[in-house]
C-alpha cells in the first residue's frame, strides 16, 4: 500500500502563514481570481490541527486580519434541527431501529434524509457563501486581509465531497482567501481519499498544502 503523502502537519501550516502573509498580498493560489487552498491532515491530528490553527489565526488577529472560521458541523445540526424537534427525534428513532435489523440499511437512510442539507448549490455550500458575504460586508475595508477557515468536515463523513462544496462556493466569496481543513489522506499530487475512508476524489483545483 502506498504511504499517504503527508508532510508535517506544522510544516504545512508553516506554509500556509507565509503564503498569506507575502508582502504581495496572500499567495495561497496561482489563479489570482481563484483563492482556495486545502489543508490535509491525518484525522487523528485532529485537536492538533485546532491549536496550530489556533495559534495562526491569533498571530493574523494581532497582524489587523479579519479571519471567519466556519464550521460545517455546526452548519449541519442547524440545518436539521430547523426541521423541528419532532422531525429530528422521528429520525433517530428511526435510524435506531433500522441499525438494529441492517446498519447498512440504516446508514442509507440517514444518507436519503441527510443529504439534501449538504449537497448541491442550496445545501451547505449557500450557508457557507451566505457567511463568507455577511462577514466581508461587515469588513469591507480589509479583504485584502480576511482569511476564511472551513473546517469540522469530519463530522459530515460519510456524506460529504469537499470538492462539490467549493464548486459550489467558487464565485461567491468576494475572492478572499479560503482554506478548506481536510480530513483525510493525501494519495497523490491532487488526490484526495476523505478520512482516509473514501476512494481518492481528484476532482480539485486549489493547491493543496504543504
Amino acid at each position: 500500500m502506498t504511504e499517504p503523502l503527508f508532510g508535517p502537519l506544522d510544516e504545512a501550516v508553516a506554509a500556509l502563514r507565509r503564503d498569506l502573509m507575502a508582502p504581495d498580498g496572500p499567495q495561497i493560489s496561482t489563479m489570482r481570481n481563484y483563492r482556495f487552498a486545502i489543508l490535509p491532515y491525518r484525522p487523528h491530528d485532529e485537536f492538533k490541527l485546532r491549536t496550530l490553527i489556533r495559534r495562526l489565526t491569533d498571530e493574523l488577529r494581532a497582524e489587523g486580519w479579519g479571519v471567519l472560521p466556519i464550521s460545517l458541523q455546526k452548519l449541519l445540526l442547524d440545518r436539521i434541527r430547523a426541521t423541528g424537534d419532532a422531525n429530528v427525534q422521528a429520525l433517530i428513532a428511526r435510524e435506531r431501529r433500522l441499525h438494529e435489523k441492517d446498519p447498512e440499511r440504516a446508514l442509507a437512510h440517514l444518507r436519503d434524509k441527510i443529504a439534501p442539507h449538504i449537497e448541491g448549490p442550496e445545501g451547505i455550500a449557500a450557508d457557507v457563501a451566505r457567511l463568507i458575504g455577511e462577514f466581508a460586508e461587515q469588513n469591507p475595508e480589509r479583504l485584502d486581509r480576511t482569511l476564511v477557515l472551513i473546517g469540522r468536515a469530519g463530522a459530515l463523513y460519510p456524506f460529504f465531497r469537499s470538492s462539490a462544496l467549493l464548486k459550489h462556493i467558487d464565485g461567491k466569496t468576494r475572492n478572499v482567501p479560503v482554506v478548506l481543513l481536510y480530513p483525510g489522506e493525501r494519495k497523490d499530487t491532487t488526490a484526495l481519499s476523505f478520512m482516509g475512508e473514501l476512494p481518492a476524489d481528484r476532482d480539485y483545483r486549489p493547491r493543496i498544502y504543504p
